[in-house]
C-alpha cells in the first residue's frame, strides 16, 4: 500500500497500476485502531482460541494435527497442505488460524467465490512468502481454471503466467517459495479428485457432543463476561444442534436477555425463557423445523410427502428446507427420507404432542 502526494492511499495490483482515491470522503479514510476499547463488544474473532490446546472438542483430530505440526517444526519445513472438511460452524476457520499461529507464520485468507479468474489466484500465490499459510474457504467453489492452476502450485510450487493474447501469447513460469495451503469445505464430494489428492492431511470435523459444547459455552461465557448458573451451560448445549457457532450465538442472545432483565447470573429458567422468545425449543428445533414437522404430521398424515409439496406448505424454498432443516431433523431421528418422500418418525409425533396416525406407511418403519 502506497500514498500519493496528497497523502491519500493508493491501491496497486500485479501490474503496478496505481489507482488513487483522492475523491473519497475524508471520513472514509480515518484510521481505526486494532486495539479494542474497554466498552467495545467482544467479536467472534476473540471468542476463538489461538492455540491448539485451547481448542475444545475434536480430540482425535487435535492429536493428529498436533503430531502433524510438531513433525513439521522439527524438520524445519512448512507442513503439507491441509484440507478441513465438515458441516458449517464446527471450527474449520478457527483451526486454520491456530495452525498459522502454532507455526508462527502469517496467514493469507481468501475464499473460493472471491477468486473469479485464474489470474486472481496467480496474483495471490506470487505474493506469498516462504512458509506462509494460504487459507481458502469454500475451496470447492473455485472456478475450474483456478483449480488447475492450484494443482501445479501445490505440487511443484510454480505458476505459469500467460503474457499477451492470441498467437503471440507466451507462458512465463514463476517459481514460488514453499508454502502451505489450508482448504476448508462443507462439501468434500464436490472437490475434484486431483485437487483432493494434493492435500497431505485431511481433517474431518464431527458434530460436538453435549459435554464438549458445555465446556465451550463456559469458556465463551467467561470471555463475554456472562455468569452462568448451575445447569445453564448444559441447557444451552442441548439446544445448540451440536455446533459451536450456534452455541455462541445462543449464548449472546441469552446474554441480551440477562442485560435487559438486570440478571447478575443466568440460570436455567433464564435460558429457557430467553430461547422461548426466539422460538427455540428443548431439542434445538426452531420455527421452521417445527413448521416442517407439523406440516408432515397434520397435513400429510405423517407422510410420505414430496419436497416441493412440503416447501409450499411451510412457505419456504425447497432448497432451504432440504439444506437447512432436513439434515438436523434426519440426524436427530425426527424425519426419514424415503424414495417416495419425507416421513415423520414416532419421535416427531411425540415431540409435537400428537398421537401418531396409523397408516400403511408408518407400519413400514
Amino acid at each position: 500500500m502506497k500514498r500519493n502526494e496528497s497523502g491519500s492511499r493508493a491501491i496497486g495490483n500485479v501490474g503496478d497500476m496505481m489507482v488513487s482515491n483522492d475523491g473519497a470522503r475524508e471520513e472514509s479514510l480515518r484510521m481505526v485502531s486494532s486495539q479494542p476499547l474497554d466498552n467495545e463488544p467482544v467479536s467472534d474473532e476473540e471468542l476463538r482460541p489461538h492455540v491448539l490446546d485451547g481448542f475444545i472438542g475434536q480430540p482425535r483430530l487435535k492429536a493428529q494435527l498436533q503430531l502433524f505440526l510438531e513433525a513439521a517444526r522439527k524438520r524445519d519445513v512448512p507442513p503439507d497442505h491441509i484440507l478441513l472438511a465438515g458441516p458449517p460452524g464446527l471450527g474449520k476457520t478457527t483451526l486454520a488460524m491456530i495452525v498459522a499461529n502454532e507455526l508462527g507464520v502469517p496467514i493469507r485468507v481468501t475464499s473460493g467465490p472471491a477468486i473469479q479468474h485464474a489470474g486472481d489466484l496467480a496474483s495471490i500465490l506470487s505474493s506469498l512468502d516462504a512458509g506462509e499459510v494460504l487459507f481458502i474457504d469454500e475451496i470447492h467453489r473455485l472456478p475450474r481454471p483456478a483449480e488447475e492452476l492450484l494443482y501445479i502450485a501445490m505440487e511443484d510450487f510454480r505458476v505459469d503466467v500467460m503474457v499477451g493474447k492470441g498467437p503471440g501469447a507466451s507462458s512465463i513460469p514463476l517459481t514460488l517459495p514453499r508454502f502451505t495451503v489450508i482448504g476448508a469445505t462443507t462439501r468434500e464430494g464436490m472437490l475434484p479428485s486431483p485437487l483432493r489428492a494434493r492435500f497431505g492431511f485431511t481433517a474431518h470435523l464431527d458434530f460436538y457432543p453435549h459435554e464438549e459444547l458445555e465446556k465451550l459455552i463456559e469458556r465463551s461465557a467467561s470471555v463475554l463476561g456472562v455468569t452462568l448458573g448451575p445447569g445453564a451451560a448444559h441447557q444451552l448445549s442441548l439446544r445448540s444442534r451440536g455446533t459451536p457457532r450456534i452455541a455462541n450465538r445462543l449464548l449472546r442472545r441469552v446474554r441480551d436477555w440477562a442485560i435487559v432483565h438486570d440478571l447478575h447470573e443466568v440460570d436455567v429458567d433464564a435460558v429457557r425463557d430467553a430461547l422461548a422468545l426466539y422460538q427455540i425449543d428443548s431439542e434445538g428445533l426452531d420455527r421452521l423445523d417445527i413448521a416442517v414437522l407439523k406440516a408432515i404430521c397434520t397435513n400429510f398424515a405423517g407422510g410420505p410427502v414430496g419436497l416441493n409439496n412440503l416447501s409450499a406448505m411451510v412457505g419456504e424454498e425447497s432448497e432451504t428446507v432440504e439444506t437447512v432443516c432436513e439434515p438436523y431433523l434426519v440426524r436427530e431421528g425426527f424425519l426419514i427420507r424415503t424414495p417416495k418422500g419425507r416421513v415423520a418418525t414416532a419421535k416427531a409425533w411425540t415431540h409435537l404432542g400428537l398421537e401418531p396416525q396409523e397408516n400403511d406407511v408408518n407400519k413400514l418403519f
